[in-house]
């Protein structure tokens, strides 16, 4: 990884506990190829490029560690490793306490979260989120939506268009890392399962404002086969 900027330095937590269930794979969709490389070194390669992160945590399934331990040898030699819970809330939670001695020490003021299955976020977005949340308190990509409805009571039927100003959320989402850690813990104390991290913060530090910056088409999650198919046409020819 890139030497970190003099003071402190900030933190990226990838979250990789999902599975290949909806895509139809036999494994975790962050371990199928792209363009060459696994969806998982794109994603920590966003990361682990940036001077201003200090240390990246990958937070994988226990089933999935000797495979995620291979690829780091291979492709993000540095990057901490921990096992996560049953749920996102609970993955995102263990890579906060294990960042929680340096969070606590002043060492890491930010913390970036992403989900791994978005691997062509980019480290001009990143840059951009961690920027605003450094700055405010806390930030989110997004992009703005004008093509949904409402849903009626029933769900049968349409109940006229969306509110207006409606944003497709997309991840790194940052947040300062002090709030980030202290809102997880009481969420967890609370019995909380929300989304997002937005979500957590929205529920458990109500004062840290939220703001967005605008997110960016490719990066898209990889859910379904076809989403694979676009990743590969919209990857640069190699991970910078």
């Amino acid at each position: 990884m890139e030497p970190p900027s003099p003071g402190p330095a900030a933190a990226a937590v990838v979250l990789a506990g999902g599975s290949g269930t909806r895509l139809g794979a036999e494994r975790n969709k962050v371990y199928l190829p792209l363009r060459g490389r696994p969806v998982l070194a794109w994603s920590l390669a966003t990361f682990t490029g940036m001077p201003e992160v200090g240390a990246v945590v990958l937070v994988v399934r226990a089933a999935d560690r000797p495979l995620a331990d291979r690829i780091l040898a291979e492709h993000a030699p540095g990057v901490e490793v921990v096992v996560g819970g049953s749920t996102r809330q609970a993955s995102e939670l263990a890579g906060l306490r294990h960042l929680a001695g340096r969070i606590e020490g002043g060492a890491i003021d930010a913390v970036l979260v992403h989900d791994a299955a978005r691997p062509l976020a980019g480290r001009e977005l990143a840059a951009a989120v961690l920027a605003a949340a450094r700055a405010t308190g806390g930030a989110v990509p997004g992009l703005w939506r004008d093509d949904l409805a409402a849903a009626g009571p029933d769900g049968s039927g349409l109940a006229g268009p969306s509110p207006e100003g409606l944003v497709a959320v997309q991840t790194p989402q940052g947040f300062r890392a002090a709030p980030l850690l202290a809102a997880y813990e009481e969420a967890a104390r609370c019995g909380f399962v929300g989304t997002d991290t937005a979500s957590c913060m929205e529920r458990f530090a109500p004062d840290v404002p939220i703001g967005w910056v605008p997110g960016d088409e490719r990066n898209i999650k990889i859910t379904y086969a076809h989403d694979l198919l676009v990743a590969e046409h919209a990857a640069p020819d190699r991970v910078s």
